[in-house]
């Protein structure tokens, strides 16, 4: 049985995840981030976020305070990204996604979020 997909335990599935894997944790060094995503889905708007700090990842949902980015994008955008048979920079570059903040923040992160599809592969989830 997986884990619903934008839910708590999906949430700490990949909160847990991300910080087991060797590469991930490596990429993520001594980087800080706070990225926050809302996600468009048939029922409204769902909001999570990613931190990173002290070489471990936070993801939950809600909002965080003061984030450097915010990442809009709707429900099937997100789902492909999670199953990683969408990379991030091409949802971008075809404005599937919506970057408001500080982009050269992003860029920068590029190591650390070209881990993550790797890291999060083995969890199972529900769509």
């Amino acid at each position: 049985m997986g884990v619903k997909f934008l839910s708590d335990e999906w949430a700490t599935a990949v909160t847990d995840a991300l910080n087991s894997n060797e590469q991930f944790k490596q990429a993520a060094g001594s980087h800080t981030a706070k990225i926050q995503n809302v996600v468009s889905t048939p029922d409204g708007e769902t909001k999570y976020y990613f931190q990173l700090q002290d070489g471990k990842a936070e993801v939950s949902l809600g909002e965080i305070d003061g984030p450097e980015a915010t990442i809009t994008q709707d429900y099937e955008t997100a789902a492909a990204l999670m199953r990683n048979e969408l990379s991030a920079t091409a949802a971008y570059m075809s404005g599937r996604i919506r970057i408001n903040g500080d982009l050269m923040r992003l860029m920068q992160l590029q190591g650390v979020i070209g881990t993550l599809p790797q890291a999060v592969k083995d969890i199972d989830v529900e769509y």
